[in-house]
């Protein structure tokens, strides 16, 4: 007898297989004809690994409005604040928050994030605070965290140290700001720094990089050179990238095939990207997004990422990564039926690739962490940002949703409306 059984579901591939979960792990695919404590029939709807976000920062997030709001709404504001809130927050407070957004994740089948947590003031309390969350999250939730030195390794005098001390205590990625030093030389060296930490410590690498409206912000070119250098394909990744948006092109067409040689990966943040950047255009006004179909083209994998939820930075969010594969979908003009498809890939599979996440999928032996959404398929899913019916992790389920039905009052119209097509 297994413990539970998915009936009738239909995969992100279109296939209708059951899965049959004992433990937590996927005991068997296909026709399943075998009894289980519990069966959820999913006919008709989709079944889908988790969703991912390879890129977050959880240390601030439901902070909006404490200790003020971004006026202006750019960048350089929402540092310049969250440099004031780090100053008054508590470890409490964050763990409060973090779990508030956990709970949020999880309802929403968001089962695995990558949080960057700000290693600049030397208290450290936000890496006290996610270490904690991480604990206290790890039956449901995945969660990886990043050394992030928010005022650049070298702009403070301890930045170093203090990225050092997080890693030492159990910090997973060695992150970086290489736009955010004194001048691009000093970028340039973070990131060749930062490069060899993660190669001798053998942790992954992930940077904000050339998070930017200026064309000559180029340190992503650096990024895949000391990529190549040290070996540290598959476990690198570049986040943000929107000076992307202005180089030339002629210089785009030799750094692409750098990344691509690299095999590092590239994180946009689009509903973060496209309402910080362009804030000083007029018109023409700049998209903010970075050269999303461009990358993919040349074999780069390429993952959506929801980087900030009612924080310094951004005002609005659910936890939703359905959200934001959609917005992606319109700023990057990804809407041919197979670039639809792989909007709904890149929240679910290219993120667990980012992430390095082993286990991952929806095969026999795989993680039993998966969705089940009132849609039909991908695309639909993201057409209506689909409910979910059901959240399972590590083999529980942890959520269930109702389907997103309307009633209607209309003479000669049907008394319920659900919106699938």
């Amino acid at each position: 007898m297994f413990d539970l059984l998915i009936k009738g579901g239909t995969l992100p591939d279109g296939t209708v297989s059951d899965i049959a979960i004992t433990g937590d792990r996927i005991a068997a695919t296909g026709r399943v004809e075998a009894e289980a404590k519990e069966v959820i029939d999913a006919t008709g709807d989709l079944v889908s690994p988790p969703f991912v976000d390879p890129h977050f920062h959880m240390d601030a997030t439901l902070s909006y409005g404490i200790p003020r709001v971004n006026a202006s709404g750019t960048l350089l504001e929402g540092i310049a604040l969250w440099g004031e809130l780090r100053a008054i927050a508590t470890v409490e407070e964050m763990v409060s928050r973090a779990l508030t957004y956990c709970d949020w994740a999880a309802s929403m089948g968001l089962l695995a994030i990558r949080s960057h947590v700000d290693t600049t003031p030397d208290h450290l309390r936000g890496v006290e605070a996610l270490l904690e969350v991480k604990k206290k999250v790890a039956p449901y939730i995945d969660l990886q965290l990043v050394a992030f030195p928010q005022d650049g390794l070298h702009r403070t005098r301890t930045g170093r140290e203090n990225l050092i001390r997080a890693l030492g205590r159990g910090v997973d990625v060695v992150g970086g700001i290489p736009h955010f030093e004194r001048t691009m030389e000093e970028g340039r060296e973070s990131v060749a720094d930062l490069a060899r930490i993660a190669a001798e410590r053998g942790l992954m690498l992930d940077l904000h990089c050339d998070e930017t409206d200026d064309p000559m912000s180029r340190h992503v070119e650096t990024l895949a050179r000391e990529v190549t250098r040290h070996g540290l394909k598959g476990r690198a990744a570049g986040s943000h990238l929107t000076s992307m948006h202005s180089m030339d092109n002629y210089y785009v067409s030799k750094l692409l095939p750098l990344m691509a040689e690299s095999g590092m990966a590239a994180i946009p943040n689009p509903l973060i990207n496209i309402t910080l950047q362009g804030r000083h255009d007029t018109y023409p006004k700049r998209r903010g997004l970075t050269r999303v179909k461009e990358m993919q083209a040349h074999g780069i994998t390429v993952g959506w990422g929801q980087d900030c939820v009612m924080d310094p930075w951004y005002s609005l969010g659910t936890a939703d990564m359905l959200d934001v594969a959609f917005m992606g979908l319109h700023v990057a003009q990804m809407t041919h039926p197979d670039e639809m498809a792989r909007c709904f890939d890149m929240v679910t599979n290219a993120n667990a690739r980012i992430m390095g996440l082993q286990g991952y999928g929806l095969k026999k032996g795989d993680m039993a962490s998966l969705v089940i959404l009132d849609a039909a398929s991908p695309t639909e899913a993201l057409r209506l940002r689909a409910a979910r019916l059901a959240v399972i992790a590590k083999g529980k389920v942890i959520a269930r949703s109702a389907r997103g039905d309307a009633r209607l009052s209309l003479p000669g119209r049907p008394e319920t409306l659900r919106r699938r097509h």
